[in-house]
């Protein structure tokens, strides 16, 4: 087959070296593909995958925030992990809960990821962006008992939009709140400024008694499952409300597992990950990675900023960077860029939305990325399916998207009649395999319209594969806009400006754009005898809609017969 790895004799510990090879001959002969692989699928949960790490590994850094003068070893890691899912189940919070942790790049989001899975609660993924109606949908959606964040970040007031959606917060006792418009919530657990009526991280720390170390170590490691749900990742929806793709231990472990294999995790590796932890690229190929290869996380700080990245490279001796393209871009165009000393750059990962070919060049010349890698996936395929291999040659890089990943099945099917089409032709794109999300939350006629009964997901996105199985993403069947490594759908953007009184109808559609891919464009039709303006439009948006999600470029259509 097309990804046959060669046999390994070398010790366990460089083993995933070079466990996974680039195709040397083609194979295919239709549009399908298959990553076989003579490593087995890892049969762990999120928190045995941790302690067995630890083990090797007890005392390498686990995780460094640079902002927060934050380092941890794995064992200190472990020891805060267990100190704090002890603390939940103390708390009153139950396997198969569910717990928001709604904020920036921060110690707290990582331990509360592990901690949460350690407890078998499911991590539900707030995007830092949400203004009051997002979150008010999502934690309704999926029944949230707990939400952990800071006080605020940036423009954003977590803690003022909770109270709005909750006063019942000043009058009932600490950690057991009775909310009209929450229902499930029970408590909110904040990581900075102790604030009237939420828990302190603090106090969850503090929480566990003997008792529930036991009931933690004994009973709930053996009972959970790999199988289980663990994580929620919200995803614009395109009817307009996001959708919850729920992601099993099996499934992050495993994409996390066969990643590293590829990117060549058998070495020390320290990654700069300057992307969020709420998305799949920050908790899978950050959070994961770090407990199933024993990687390091250095987080430069708590929000995007390219200097901090530059800075935290150099200072830390970076040798993995993971970004959007945008990211990178901005990287490049650092005016003083040639400053820092960049020497210990050896890999990268991009991903999140297509990369223009100038940006995978430059970052192979101006910041000795070698071994860069494309890889591309979905939030519903827990997240990557296709990823390139350090030593492709640049066509193979500025082209395709690599090859499909272990255990994972691809095929390229006409839309209309869903055959198979011939090998080198374009069509939807489909995937199948362990990745595949048990579907979105509570919600089986939307996870109906994209896995088929026969468990392939539809991407929606239009791709073909070439006779060595690399695989070229061509476009969208999709209208989604991705704008800076964020999906946008329109619909949703569409349906909230319906509700301003002067529109009449609306278009939302992307633009191209050099530094974010895409940007929103919002084509609108006035009511008779109404004017507007671009800043008004997007006054009404501001504080109501994800700033990502606010038109960049507001357009009036004057429709007369």
């Amino acid at each position: 087959s097309n990804l046959k790895p060669r046999k390994c004799v070398c010790p366990r510990e460089h083993r995933s070296l070079h466990v996974d090879s680039p195709p040397r001959k083609p194979s295919l002969t239709s549009s399908y593909v298959h990553g076989t692989s003579s490593m087995s699928l890892l049969p762990l949960t999120v928190g045995q995958s941790l302690d067995s790490i630890v083990q090797r590994w007890p005392d390498r850094e686990a995780v460094v925030f640079l902002q927060d003068g934050i380092r941890k070893t794995f064992v200190q890691f472990q020891q805060d992990v267990d100190k704090a899912a002890a603390g939940l189940l103390a708390l009153g919070l139950k396997r198969g809960d569910r717990l928001g942790v709604w904020g920036p790049n921060m110690y707290e989001w990582i331990l509360f990821q592990f901690a949460s899975a350690k407890a078998g609660i499911i991590l539900v993924s707030l995007n830092t962006a949400y203004q009051m109606k997002e979150v008010e949908f999502t934690l309704k959606k999926v029944q949230c008992k707990a939400v952990v964040c800071p006080t605020r970040f940036k423009t954003q007031n977590f803690c003022e939009m909770l109270r709005e959606l909750c006063p019942e917060l000043d009058r009932t006792p600490v950690g057991m709140i009775k909310s009209s418009r929450l229902p499930d919530l029970r408590m909110v657990i904040v990581t900075d400024s102790r604030q009237p009526g939420m828990l302190h991280v603090e106090d969850v720390m503090q929480a566990g008694e003997s008792q529930h170390h036991k009931e933690l170590m004994m009973d709930l490691q053996s009972k959970l499952s790999f199988d289980e749900p663990i994580n929620i990742q919200f995803t614009s929806g395109t009817t307009g409300s996001p959708k919850g793709a729920s992601l099993s231990h099996h499934n992050i472990v495993n994409n996390a597992y066969f990643m590293g294999l590829r990117m060549g995790f058998g070495r020390r590796v320290r990654v700069c990950v300057p992307v969020p932890m709420y998305h799949c690229f920050g908790s899978v190929l950050g959070g994961m990675c770090m407990a199933v290869h024993g990687i390091t996380l250095v987080f430069p700080s708590s929000g995007y900023n390219s200097r901090a990245n530059l800075e935290a490279i150099q200072s830390e001796k970076c040798n993995f960077i993971y970004g959007t393209p945008t990211m990178f871009t901005d990287m490049l165009s650092q005016q003083d860029l040639h400053k820092y000393d960049l020497s210990s750059i050896e890999a990268g990962i991009i991903a999140g939305s297509p990369c223009p070919p100038e940006i995978v060049r430059k970052l192979i010349t101006d910041m000795n990325m070698k071994e860069l890698m494309i890889a591309y996936g979905s939030t519903e395929n827990s997240p990557v399916t296709f990823l390139g291999f350090p030593q492709d040659n640049e066509e193979l890089k500025i082209n395709t998207v690599g090859c499909i990943m272990s255990h994972t099945e691809a095929k390229v099917v006409d839309p209309t009649t869903g055959e198979i089409v011939p090998l080198g032709a374009s069509g939807e794109l489909m995937i199948r395999g362990s990745c595949v999300m048990h579907g979105y939350w509570d919600d089986p006629q939307k996870t109906r319209e994209v896995i088929s009964q026969d468990r392939w997901y539809r991407t929606g996105d239009t791709a073909s594969l070439n006779s060595l199985g690399y695989c070229r993403i061509e476009g969208r069947i999709k209208d989604m806009i991705i704008r800076g490594g964020e999906n946008i759908y329109p619909a949703e953007i569409e349906q909230f400006l319906y509700t301003h009184p002067k529109v009449q109808e609306v278009q939302v559609v992307g633009v191209k754009d050099e530094r974010l891919g895409e940007q929103v464009c919002a084509c609108i039709r006035l009511r008779e005898g109404q004017t507007s303006s671009a800043e008004e439009i997007r006054a009404f948006c501001k504080g109501q809609i994800s700033h990502f999600k606010i038109p960049h470029y507001v357009i009036f259509v004057d429709i007369r017969n």
